[in-house]
């Protein structure tokens, strides 16, 4: 990995310098950009005195093989325009402040590294590209409502060895089609597009520092949440990570055989943090200026990492803006989820949402919206919940729904809604609606916000478990210990059902539908494939749970009824009922709700450890769902008089239907 070098000294409170006064560089270059196959660098560091570009002919080890002096410019750059046949085919830049010569690193721009982004590549990455990129398209998505999002690892698709995948743990591994596992399931690829998701999630692609590119056969995994390099894939997961074309062109491969399966992805982006802020590339040529500090002058820590970024300067923010345009540009992403986006700030987002609308309205933005900790930045300026009213098509989680549903995140003995605990109906209600201001909740009752934060239900992701903390199925283990596997199961299927039919936009961890488990492991981040990686024998055993979540997710698609794209709809068309027993929730969507064929759709949850019933209007229904049964064209007919209630058995859930 990187070699150790000295820190930059840490700011106190009397040195810090005025941030604010440095000048800044509006152009569009920083980094290398590349004009009739000749390459110029242009660099922003405002307080060095000296900065060189040194040539290496390998990605690591060696010694520079040419020197140059960069040229002072405007904004605070440096600029050097490489001769058409440069002696070397790797680069790093040097600075020398305050007349201390500071460590050999990579451009914060850089798009191209070798072995561990030790140094970056002379490759135009557009120069890496598959055959028919140029016609890659990006799968129709009418609006975001109409997204289904599911999680997963790239390792954790194909590193099963009975996956039948052949390139495991690899981008090239979820390009291979016609995989199969143990009694013939489907595996990888073939799996996420039976399985009915819109948008593939993965966790962080971008170059990261905990797995070391060069001892692969060591086999070590991280999800990689410790970012190195922004805007360069991550070298593990190409055939061949010394070659700094080998992730470009791979990654593309992948992003254009999802596009041509009609899955779109989502990458995980961190811009919060950096895995090592003294040693990277921002402190080694502008000290201080791309973290923010603490009163006693070190790096603050928001993000329980150690440091967190500055995106409100100026420079910072138009390194992070300018990254997801390239991303959404280069790579033809589609969509982007920031980890811990409350760290970052308001017009930062602002700025990303802006900059992805040039490219396409479609382009999905979501992100946690909260901290890990206290921060510098006044919270009325961080992109939080509470501040989501302040943004436009910006999405966050619904952590209300996720731990109303199945109980809180840290306190894994304490069940939820679906595992039989009170008082949580509101919550769960609160994700029902796509946390948006509905007449019939009571506010007061939602466990964590207390009042709407959405203005749209596109702004809200709703979902019960993912990487984070414990899966579902562990998670109800642990909350339900005296449950047997079947009415754990129960729980499960209403969990999901729950997150599936609500407004917003769902999200499911990818293989939560065979029930996935991780031993009851609630942090896996740098745990061995064997807890990580999907079982494709469990999938094989459950498939018949599989098989039903692929049929709730078409019922999702099938009905616009379960995906208004506004507020204002949904205050007109969904309708709590009234009086129900405590542990059970129910609602109607109502004349022919965005459209839908379905006339009127009667929606009931019971989250008791026992039967309960429940009061539903008078008439003849259809019904389409019952526990772990469900089909649109109806499993039978009931009919319902004044007096009738209808009993739901414990941990389930019934949909009606009036046609």
């Amino acid at each position: 990995m990187l070699a150790a070098t000295a820190c930059s000294p840490r700011l106190t409170p009397s040195a810090a310098p005025d941030f604010s006064a440095y000048p800044t560089y509006a152009g569009a270059d920083l980094g290398l950009t590349f004009t009739g196959g000749k390459a110029r660098l242009r660099v922003w560091a405002p307080t060095a005195e000296v900065l060189h570009l040194k040539l290496y002919t390998e990605g690591t080890g060696g010694l520079p093989v040419a020197t140059y002096a960069m040229q002072k410019s405007t904004g605070g750059t440096w600029t050097y325009a490489l001769p058409a046949n440069p002696p070397g085919r790797f680069y790093v830049v040097q600075a020398t402040i305050g007349g201390r010569q500071m460590a050999e690193v990579p451009d914060p721009y850089v798009h191209a590294v070798g072995l561990n982004g030790q140094r970056g590549a002379l490759l135009d990455p557009a120069q890496a590209s598959p055959v028919e990129w140029a016609d890659d398209r990006r799968p129709e998505l009418k609006q975001a409502t109409d997204a289904i999002i599911g999680e997963a690892h790239v390792r954790d698709l194909t590193m099963d060895p009975q996956s039948g995948v052949r390139q495991k743990g690899k981008f090239l591994g979820l390009t291979e089609t016609g995989t199969r596992g143990p009694g013939g399931v489907r595996t990888g690829l073939d799996y996420l597009q039976d399985l009915g998701i819109t948008h593939l999630h993965l966790l962080p692609t971008n170059d990261f520092a905990s797995v070391d590119e060069s001892r692969l056969t060591d086999n070590r995994y991280n999800w990689g949440y410790d970012p190195l390099h922004y805007s360069v894939p991550e070298g593990s997961y190409a055939t061949d990570p010394a070659d700094p074309g080998s992730r470009i062109r791979e990654l593309k491969q992948l992003v254009q055989t999802l596009h041509r399966n009609e899955l779109r992805l989502v990458l995980d982006v961190v811009y919060n943090h950096t895995a090592d802020a003294g040693r990277s590339s921002f402190e080694q040529l502008v000290p201080g200026y791309y973290y923010r500090q603490n009163a006693q002058g070190g790096f603050s820590n928001a993000t329980a990492c150690g440091n967190e970024v500055a995106s409100e300067r100026t420079m910072v923010r138009k390194l992070i803006v300018e990254s997801v345009a390239y991303w959404a540009r280069e790579y033809h992403v589609d969509g982007f989820r920031f980890d811990l986006m409350g760290v970052l700030d308001l017009e930062t987002m602002r700025a990303v949402r802006v900059a992805l609308d040039q490219q396409d309205h479609s382009i999905l933005v979501y992100g946690e919206g909260w901290t890990a900790g206290a921060s510098p930045l006044p919270e009325a300026r961080r992109a939080v919940k509470a501040n989501m009213l302040r943004l436009d098509r910006v999405a966050a989680f619904s952590d209300e729904l996720r731990d109303g549903v199945k109980g809180h995140y840290a306190r894994h003995a304490e069940p939820g809604f679906a595992g039989g605990r009170p008082g949580l109906e509101e919550s769960v209600k609160f994700g029902i609606v796509g946390t948006i201001q509905h007449p019939q909740l009571d506010y007061a009752k939602v466990n964590y916000a207390p009042a709407p934060w959405a203005t749209s239900p596109a702004q809200c992701i709703n979902y019960v478990a993912c990487h984070d903390d414990l899966l579902l199925w562990d998670k109800l283990a642990q909350s339900s210990p005296g449950a047997t596997d079947e009415e754990r199961a129960r729980m499960d299927l209403l969990s999901n059902v729950i997150v599936f039919t609500s407004q917003g936009i769902p999200f499911l961890p990818v293989g939560d539908d065979f029930l996935r488990t991780k031993g009851g492991s609630s942090n896996s981040y740098n745990q061995p494939d064997a807890v990580n990686q999907l079982d494709y024998a469990r999938k094989a055993r459950y498939q018949h749970v599989h098989d039903f979540y692929r049929r709730l997710l078409a019922l999702r698609r099938a009905h616009p009824a379960f995906r208004l794209p506004t507020r204002e709809l949904i205050q007109q068309h969904l309708a709590f009922l009234p009086a129900l027993p405590a542990g059970t929730i129910g609602y109607r969507l109502l004349d022919h709700a965005g459209g839908d064929a379905w006339g009127e759709i009667v929606v009931l949850f019971n989250g008791n450890r026992q039967g309960a019933a429940l009061p539903v209007p008078a008439g003849r229904y259809s019904v389409v769902l019952r526990g772990d049964q469900l089909d649109p064209s109806g499993l039978d007919q009931l009919e319902l008089t004044q007096d009738s209630p209808v009993t739901l058995p414990a941990s389930s859930a019934l949909i009606l239907v009036r046609r």
